[in-house]
């Protein structure tokens, strides 16, 4: 069976026994603080399981993709090296909220494996939970005997909870698992070592390919276990696992997943894929290097096209990293010296087309942004590999080092590079560690590893500290999590809060409150969260009502989050101000009132953002799609797909469509509830990486002109926008433009501000006619000033050179000279110090000046004594700044440094002597 037939198989299978087939949620998570990507298959119904959200279906089926490249589930260091481990990888789930539990689950696990799939049955070793005294959990006897009316008692292995009990995180649903092995050695192998034994031992030919989790406990803050009132199957295969057993493969890499890609980079290359190698082998590297390529060009793929881009920080450096990780191996291993892994996309995207469509339709922009990502990083690794050469430079005297049998041995004293060191190369330059330590080996250098630990762990420890919140349990007031969104009709709402809890971050304590009913809108789609007031019905007579100040709102896992400081009141008898203390018991009865200044603003530049996207495609083309917005009280933010710069011309055009739409006054029509597949049927816009319902709702504004996908909240008629001005454009990534504007009244004092300027500048030319032509006869006069100025300088450093060639000392066969000189700029001192260098022979020259009311320092070294005598200008240069409190570095021949200290001139003067005496 081709991979395409193996996961059709799957879903045709569940879809027979009464599973919903659910598409793929995107690889990049939204809505939930504790993850970055989609780690595993039942990240998309993490909600329903948390009792947060109604089940779509009491029976799913789905394959998803995932991503394990940070954080606990970390297998990035594997890649390329084992046969097994990937960064993305699919997820074959089929999944029962509260329907069938252990018996179903384990009846069709065998079905599918041994009657679809047709697996050998003595091949197949399964697990069960073996309890845990500790926790009070017993022995899973019932998922025990299931399994024996299928398999050997042999076969069926009991797991510690390490290995058998599946928990979603510190706190949360859990329960015992099932996994299913495979042993794929060779049937001599086997008969001398029994695959029991192997299971769960890391062997990589006997290994999990699916796991059953039966949810039956929910894990609260304290660490104790409740059962949950509902009982759940969550199970999860390994795509490419599966492929490979089935395909009768010994490697994933070596299935029709990966050999498409790994014979296309073994072409390009001029190499050959082995893969057989072994470590030490000579093609062992050049096979690594292919399977990494292989493996992460889908990782970064993928989580591009669903809306994550490269960046510097949070998700956006993961991908980076992955991305460097593979372009590192391409330049150094297989010897790409150009930009070559972005060609990669449109086979992946063509393999993948049917399945996961979202990667085929963007694959022209995924492959650009990877293509200049790779043009960046090939010129910082350049400029690393420079650094790291300046690192070594100052060792160059220490004598080389052999290498009996390729290790280092007995490293002379000082041949280390620093920890510190080697961290700058990572985090400046991108260079991963094992690259520093590679390029340190070809020197004869090693890398002190445990400074390196020591200064990553810091700036983890900084990171950690500065994101680290402490939550403590909800506190249940009524049952119920579900919350009515009333805020698309109210701004002010009767509300009880459902629960709550208190959190401290970095801290800063603070409540998160769960409400009924809630017209505040939870961050989402660009929109930023609202703000406002929670005033209880409930009333003190001596502190009077209890108030929250609502900061921001946020939806986790579904759950609209209230972020609540709870307001000071005022004692009547005293007129302090007081801290509360929260009344027991809690009042529940609110009422829940919106900023309405803020959410009016929002509204107005929200949808002039989608009057926005609508003028971009009908001004540059239907390519662009949306990669990102911010839409709060101030002003908006849209990044969007176009590989250009948008010109003035255009900004023009794009200001006049949308502020003729906001001048034709068109109503808003929304329409809340419509069926996903007719909304798309109709022509509306969609936004790639988002999750989208069964039933979704369309704004629309002008069924000719802007129609999309939307929850936030919008303007009831254009007009109420006043007037859209773009104030910047620039460039966000690579293919990604983005575009900052403002409405209402923040674009009327922004026009009154253009305008005062421009009055201003009036006023000082006198009101010329022409204030353009004006200002240009300004600076053409500036300019002609500026080069008679030059001029000037440029004669009287030609005159001072005569003057200071005379006064140079001979030292030990050195023309000494250390002078301070009256010039007005650096260039000047410059173009001095080379004159001079050109009219004396074997010239060491030092020349001070006062430059703006800053110390400068110039040092220029003949580079006879530079080779000669081993003098070097950088090197000199720093000694001599400290007199100055400053710093600097250069060439051997020619050094410059700057300082604080006037006075330290003349002390950097006579210390630059001691150099040459």
């Amino acid at each position: 069976m081709t991979a395409k037939e193996i996961r059709q198989a799957f879903l045709d299978f569940f879809a027979s026994k009464g599973h919903i087939i659910v598409p793929s949620a995107p690889i990049v998570v939204k809505n939930d603080p504790t993850l970055m990507f989609t780690n595993a298959g039942m990240n998309q119904f993490k909600d329903v399981f948390l009792g947060e959200a109604p089940a779509k279906a009491p029976r799913v089926a789905d394959t998803q993709r995932c991503l394990r490249v940070s954080g606990k589930h970390n297998d990035l260091e594997e890649v390329g090296i084992d046969t097994y481990h990937h960064t993305m990888f699919e997820m074959l789930g089929n999944w029962s909220f509260g329907d069938y539990f252990k018996k179903e689950a384990v009846d069709w696990s065998w079905e599918l494996l041994t009657e679809v799939y047709k697996l050998d049955k003595s091949r197949l070793y399964v697990t069960y939970f073996e309890g845990d005294e500790k926790e009070g959990l017993e022995k899973d006897t019932e998922t025990y005997e299931l399994w024996k009316q299928y398999v050997d008692e042999a076969n069926i292995l009991p797991g510690n909870k390490k290995d058998n009990f599946w928990e979603m995180g510190e706190t949360g649903p859990c329960g015992p698992c099932s996994e299913i092995h495979f042993d794929s050695r060779p049937d001599n192998e086997r008969a001398e070592v029994s695959g029991a034994t192997l299971v769960n031992a890391d062997h990589d030919q006997v290994i999990e390919i699916w796991n059953n989790v039966f949810m039956q406990f929910n894990r609260i803050k304290d660490g104790s276990l409740h059962p949950l009132p509902a009982k759940h199957v969550d199970t999860g295969m390994g795509f490419e696992r599966l492929v490979r057993v089935l395909q009768g493969k010994s490697s994933n890499y070596d299935t029709d997943v990966f050999q498409p890609m790994i014979q296309f980079i073994a072409e390009k290359s001029g190499k050959k894929y082995n893969s057989a190698a072994k470590p030490g082998d000579a093609d062992w590297a050049d096979a690594v290097a292919m399977r990494v390529l292989a493996d992460h060009i889908r990782a970064i793929s993928f989580a591009i096209a669903d809306g994550q881009l490269p960046a510097s920080n949070k998700a956006g450096y993961v991908i980076r990293r992955i991305l460097r990780r593979a372009v590192r191996y391409s330049y150094q291993t297989l010897n790409f010296k150009e930009p070559f892994f972005n060609e990669l996309v449109p086979l992946l995207a063509e393999q993948f087309k049917g399945v996961f469509d979202e990667l085929y339709s963007q694959k022209d922009f995924v492959q650009k942004v990877i293509l200049e990502e790779e043009v960046a990083f090939l010129r910082t690794l350049s400029a690393g590999i420079r650094r790291f050469n300046e690192l070594t430079s100052i060792f160059a005297s220490i004598t080389s080092v052999e290498y009996p049998e390729g290790t280092i041995k007995d490293i002379p004293t000082g041949r280390k590079i620093k920890g510190e060191h080697a961290f700058e190369l990572s985090d400046t330059y991108g260079f991963p560690i094992d690259l520093t330590e590679l390029m340190a080996r070809e020197q004869g250098f090693a890398v002190d590893m445990e400074g390196f630990e020591q200064a990553l762990q810091t700036q983890k420890l900084r990171s950690r500290a500065a994101t680290a919140v402490s939550a403590g349990d909800w506190v249940v007031l009524r049952g119920g999590d579900n919350t009515e969104f009333t805020g698309y009709d109210e701004m002010l709402t009767q509300a009880e809060i459902l629960k709550y809890r208190k959190v401290t971050t970095q801290g800063k304590e603070q409540y998160q409150l769960v409400l009924n009913r809630t017209p505040f809108y939870a961050e989402g789609g660009g929109q930023v969260g609202d703000t406002g007031n929670l005033m209880s019905e409930w009333y003190d007579e001596k502190k009077g009502n209890l108030n929250f100040e609502i900061t921001d709102t946020k939806k986790e896992n579904g759950l609209i989050i209230h972020y609540a400081n709870l307001s000071p009141y005022y004692d009547m008898e005293t007129g302090e101000q007081k801290e509360w203390e929260l009344p027991n018991p809690m009042p529940t009865r609110f009422q829940a009132a919106i900023n309405m200044g803020n959410r009016i603003m929002t509204n107005a530049n929200h949808s002039a953002t989608h009057l926005l996207h609508a003028a971009l495609k009908e001004t540059l083309g239907e390519h662009v799609n949306q990669k990102g917005s911010l839409v709060n009280p101030d002003q908006l933010r849209f990044d969007f797909s176009h590989f250009s710069k948008v010109t003035d011309d255009d900004i023009e055009v794009l200001e006049r469509i949308v502020n003729q739409k906001v001048r034709e006054a068109i109503p808003l029509k929304e329409e809340r509830s419509v069926r996903y597949d007719d909304a798309i049927a109709s022509g509306v816009t969609a936004l790639f990486g988002e999750k989208y319902g069964d039933y979704v709702r369309v704004i629309t504004f002008d069924d000719k002109f802007s129609k999309e996908l939307c929850g936030g909240t919008h303007v009831q008629n254009t007009a109420e926008i006043g007037f859209f001005k773009i104030t910047g454009e620039s460039a966000v990534a690579a293919g990604v433009r983005r575009i900052e504007a403002i409405t209402s009244y923040h674009s009327q004092d922004y026009i009154q501000a253009q305008s005062r300027q421009i009055k201003a500048l009036k006023d000082l030319l006198k009101n010329p006619n022409d204030l353009s032509k004006s200002i240009e006869s300004l600076i053409e006069d500036n300019n002609r000033m500026k080069k008679e100025l030059e001029k000037a300088v440029l004669m009287k450093a030609s005159g001072l050179k005569d003057q200071l060639a005379k006064t140079a000392e001979e030292i030990n066969g050195i023309n000494f000279i250390a002078q301070r000189v009256e010039l007005p700029n650096a260039d000047a001192v410059k173009t001095l110090a080379y004159h001079l260098k050109d009219i004396v022979p074997n010239l060491f020259l030092v020349l001070a000046a006062d430059i703006n009311g800053k110390p400068s320092i110039t040092v220029i070294i003949d580079e006879t004594l530079v080779k000669e005598k081993g003098l070097h200008a950088g090197n000199i240069v720093k000694e001599l700044a400290k007199e100055v409190k400053g710093g600097g570095g250069g060439q051997p021949f020619f050094a410059t440094a700057g300082g604080s200290d006037l006075s330290g001139i003349n002390n950097a003067l006579a210390k630059a002597k001691s150099f040459v005496s």
